[in-house]
């Protein structure tokens, strides 16, 4: 049922009025073996003006560590009610995160950017550790992350 309801808030949230269509989207973060605790990763879309659009999911439970996401932070003063869906577990390193979801069809080849922050505990912030833009033909292209994702890719 949570599946069901994440997707539709993912397909109305990020939605413009009167283009409901969405498309099913696998989004898979690898981590580096970076020799720490486990990340906590916050996804999160802006459009093409770099604004905030909204938050698609969470990785991680422990809301004192959210301040460390530190972009994603500044966008939304912390405000978890905005994220679609919230894991109770960080990202172990040299693990992977996959997450399939519907996104709007409005958000593809329209200027929208996909962006994860990444924080570890006793280790340094990565805001900013992927910045993807979203189009159809980048679908399947491993982006190389900044510091603790080895590789991330969306799949339609």
């Amino acid at each position: 049922m949570k599946s069901v309801l994440t997707t539709l808030a993912l397909t109305t949230a990020l939605t413009l009025p009167g283009l409901a269509m969405a498309r099913p989207v696998t989004l898979t973060a690898n981590l580096n073996n970076y020799g720490g605790d486990g990340a906590y990763l916050a996804l999160y879309v802006t459009d093409a003006q770099g604004a905030y659009a909204g938050s698609l999911w969470m990785a991680g439970g422990k809301s004192k560590y959210y301040k460390h996401l530190t972009d994603w932070y500044r966008f939304t003063n912390g405000d978890t009610a905005q994220v679609n869906g919230i894991t109770g577990a960080s990202v172990g390193a040299g693990r992977s995160l996959e997450i399939s979801l519907d996104l709007a069809d409005a958000l593809f080849d329209a200027g929208y950017t996909l962006h994860i922050d990444a924080a570890v505990e006793d280790m340094r912030e990565s805001p900013n550790e992927i910045a993807v833009p979203l189009t159809t033909q980048g679908a399947g292209t491993p982006v190389k992350g900044r510091r603790y994702i080895a590789d991330f890719t969306y799949d339609m």
